[in-house]
């Protein structure tokens, strides 16, 4: 971007004073930043603006240090969004960085996982640098230069001047650029990167891609990947990496002490029910504590089924069950349940003893 260019970007002639320039970038910065503008183009517009500032002040035009500080503080990259790619420039003019969101199952951030990620990338035209118009030299026609024209008032009253919309304000002339057809778009490149993600990445994390390490081979472009890790369907996860299940299971294996297979992040993993137990700690089958750390533990709560209503057979072997837990003399074989039977029929001896004095 030359420096007419530039005065341009900012809507100004090149005689644009130093307070004109202040203050035509902090106009545009507030329409144009990412974080009050959603348009798909806003981010590469916010670049153009900055380095035509750039561009100015690299020409000799002076900027007061506030307002370079200023610059650096409001242009900070917007989020990146999976459905938009957009670029800046790097150390190397040639390469670009595209800001994208990658989505992620929860097993796929504890474990880690490759990715190969492809996309285009439009540079901005070599003829316009983007701008989609580019500059003869001259005064604008439409205002003979002084940015303004009269807008018609009604009932003959003074008319009001206001920016001209030709040269936007700037009173430089400008002609249509023919090579991009007035968008500010170039020559589009596609990119192809196999990206390897590093096990514990949670939701918000900055992933940055060297396209130039990529194991697909040399990409023109650099990623900076926003991490989503989407929401599981079995499975919660705590920040210290404790991983979460609540397991439905029949409730007669569950008597029965039985061995049953629950999911983990790592696949199926072995468990032996235990009838005085509804809680299962898997030490170190969780979610990593910290990015490439040792893995938190899964905790598996079970919730024994029976069913509502017991069938013939249910009920015979059920019958079986009880008569089995008795012995020769009729009495249970389970201690608890013998003394019980035991003061039980003591108590109802007196009760009733007690009642046949009252009558």
């Amino acid at each position: 971007m030359d420096t007419n260019n530039a005065f341009a970007e900012l809507g100004l002639a090149p005689s644009a004073t130093e307070k004109e320039v202040k203050a035509a970038w902090r106009r545009l910065v507030s329409q144009w930043h990412p974080d009050r503008n959603d348009h798909s183009g806003a981010g590469a517009r916010m670049q153009r603006i900055n380095d035509a500032l750039g561009e100015i002040r690299r020409s000799g035009f002076r900027v007061a240090p506030g307002a370079a500080r200023h610059a650096e503080t409001r242009t900070a990259p917007p989020t990146p969004d999976a459905r938009t790619d957009t670029h800046a420039d790097t150390s190397d003019p040639q390469r670009r960085t595209v800001n994208r969101k990658i989505r992620l199952t929860l097993e796929e951030a504890a474990m880690g996982c490759t990715r190969v990620l492809q996309g285009k990338l439009t540079e901005s035209c070599a003829t316009c640098a983007g701008l989609g118009f580019r500059l003869p030299g001259g005064a604008c026609t439409s205002c003979d230069g002084s940015g303004e024209v009269r807008q018609a008032a009604w009932f003959g009253w003074v008319n009001a001047r206001t920016p001209c919309e030709a040269c936007g304000g700037g009173g430089a002339a400008k002609l249509a650029c023919t090579d991009c057809g007035e968008t500010g778009k170039g020559q589009t490149r596609r990119y192809k990167i196999s990206v390897r993600i590093p096990h514990g990445v949670r939701s918000g994390d900055l992933l940055h891609v060297d396209g130039r390490r990529s194991r697909s081979g040399h990409s023109p472009v650099d990623l900076n990947l926003r991490v989503e890790v989407l929401q599981h369907d079995f499975f919660a996860l705590d920040s210290d990496g404790t991983v979460r299940c609540e397991m439905p299971v029949d409730g007669f294996a569950w008597i029965a002490n039985r061995s049953i297979r629950v999911p983990t992040l790592s696949g199926l993993q072995p468990v032996q029910l235990s009838r005085d137990r509804l809680a299962y700690r898997l030490k170190q089958h969780g979610f990593p504590v910290e990015r490439r750390g040792v893995r938190g533990d899964h905790l598996v709560t079970v919730q024994p089924i029976f069913p509502e209503r017991l069938s013939t057979d249910q009920n015979i072997l059920l019958d079986q069950l009880i008569s089995a837990s008795s012995g020769p003399d009729g009495q249970p074989t389970h201690a608890r349940l013998r003394d019980w039977n035991r003061d039980f029929r003591a108590w109802e001896k007196s009760r009733l003893k007690r009642d046949a004095d009252a009558r």
